[in-house]
């Protein structure tokens, strides 16, 4: 899809804002609005939210494609009362002007409730909301306006945004029936954009499902439908094939954790005798904290994290060292790395009792039951689990780099339509705005 430029333009005298169609005027937020302003923390914090009353909007509700109310918390009556300068009326613009997320912003809703916001998030309120709100809610969305928030931050130890800055953002203006169209074509064409969106999500989540019964199938069942099976006695493993074994993995693995390290064994770089990688309790496999010239332990080797994301496991295949709260498994002879990888990953949830455990050491790893099937199908389990993997992780990045190039379309659309790089004016919705088919729906994007 492709639209003609204004014929005639002009330098906006704005950095960011570039050229705009002669006719647009260029104009400050404060000289549209009639409120600039945030609220605060509850006397209490956390313990003030309750769980009915007064939506309490937080940075996390906060996104460019609107609201999310899923995780939304809420405040009482009195509370409430006691911030009403803060309280969010319909058609206001929120932005979040603290951490992360900082310049994330959304539209109200026409209808919207009655709802209060934290310090974190700004209400912006419009002079004439019902004529300017939807153009200054995608205007807040384009390049231009986050890079403005991004040479506006301020505070040393966290990204941060002023009344005074926001106040001062520049935004295009045009006369109030192009800022309709615009507005119009924008909400036509980026929903099409997040439904293809959601779809490539709904996909990946497919994809991981999938991946997990493919693996949990094959490291429980075997590669042969028609063998014999037996009840494992191990309720997470159900039947398994009736020549496999179950035994305590400490009989597989020797579970060692990793320590702390020697200054004079140590380098941030490879070079000369430092080239063995060490090793962090972290979930990516190529995340390397430095290099050391004595690695402790040998290739074929598997490590599992015993913070954090507790039981990742990695298979390592060359010679490595690990520090503190990693757990090293050193195979014994006739025992895969890779296939008790796939295992522990699929299979595997370290608890104590019903509640998630908190630190994983090698003590309480060691009496984890697990399957123990002949070295030869070990192996070609782990060579069958990678082939698929493969496939389906290919599929997953094929869908994510889509997602990708749907939102960088769905900025660039935003930004060219709000600065006037495209002219829109005679773009009209299509008589039939429902959803077509994917196919069909990506040549128009």
């Amino acid at each position: 899809m492709s639209f003609p430029q204004y014929p005639e333009y002009r330098d906006s005298g704005v950095e960011w804002l570039g050229e705009v169609p002669t006719h647009w005027e260029v104009t400050k937020l404060s000289y549209i609005t009639n409120r600039i302003g945030s609220g605060k923390t509850p006397s209490g914090g956390a313990t003030a939210y309750v769980s009915k009353g007064v939506p309490f909007i937080r940075s996390q509700n906060v996104h460019d494609n609107g609201l999310w109310l899923d995780d939304i918390v809420y405040i009482d009556e009195e509370t409430d009362r006691e911030m009403a300068w803060s309280r969010v009326r319909p058609l206001d613009v929120l932005i979040n002007i603290t951490g992360a997320s900082i310049g994330r912003s959304c539209l109200v809703p026409a209808g919207f409730g009655r709802a209060n916001v934290n310090q974190h998030v700004c209400v912006i309120r419009l002079d004439k909301a019902a004529e300017f709100s939807s153009w200054a809610a995608w205007s807040m969305k384009a390049p231009s306006t986050k890079e403005q928030v991004k040479v506006s931050q301020t505070g040393a130890a966290r990204e941060g945004l002023n009344f005074e800055q926001i106040a001062g953002f520049y935004l295009c203006m045009p006369p109030l029936n192009e800022q309709k169209k615009i507005s119009a074509f924008l909400d036509h064409e980026t929903a099409r954009i997040d439904a293809l969106v959601e779809e490539q999500q709904r996909l990946i989540a497919l994809l991981k499902e999938k991946r997990q019964a493919v693996i949990s199938h094959a490291v429980t069942k075997g590669l042969d439908p028609d063998v014999p099976m037996k009840d494992s006695g191990v309720e997470w493993f159900g039947r398994i094939p009736h020549h496999w074994a179950i035994t305590k993995i400490a009989r597989l693995f020797h579970i060692k954790a990793g320590g702390d390290l020697k200054a004079e064994l140590f380098s941030v770089e490879k070079h000369g005798d430092f080239q063995f990688p060490i090793y962090t309790n972290a979930t990516d496999s190529s995340y390397v904290y430095g290099y050391t010239s004595s690695p402790s332990f040998p290739a074929g080797s598997l490590t599992v994290t015993g913070r954090g994301d507790v039981g990742f496991a990695i298979f390592r295949d060359e010679e490595f060292e690990a520090i503190i709260r990693l757990l090293v498994l050193v195979p014994e002879k006739g025992v895969s790395s890779k296939y008790y990888t796939y295992l522990i990953n699929s299979l595997l949830a370290f608890s104590e009792g019903k509640s998630a455990i908190a630190q994983l050491s090698a003590d309480q790893m060691s009496p984890y039951q697990v399957v123990v099937p002949p070295f030869r199908e070990q192996k070609d389990i782990a060579d069958f689990c990678e082939r698929e993997s493969l496939k389906l992780d290919t599929l997953t990045d094929q869908a994510k780099n889509l997602i990708k190039l749907l939102q960088e379309r769905r900025s660039a659309l935003i930004s060219a339509a709000v600065t006037g790089k495209i002219d829109v004016r005679g773009w009209t919705p299509p008589a039939d705005s429902a959803p077509a088919d994917q196919e069909a729906r990506m040549e128009a994007v």
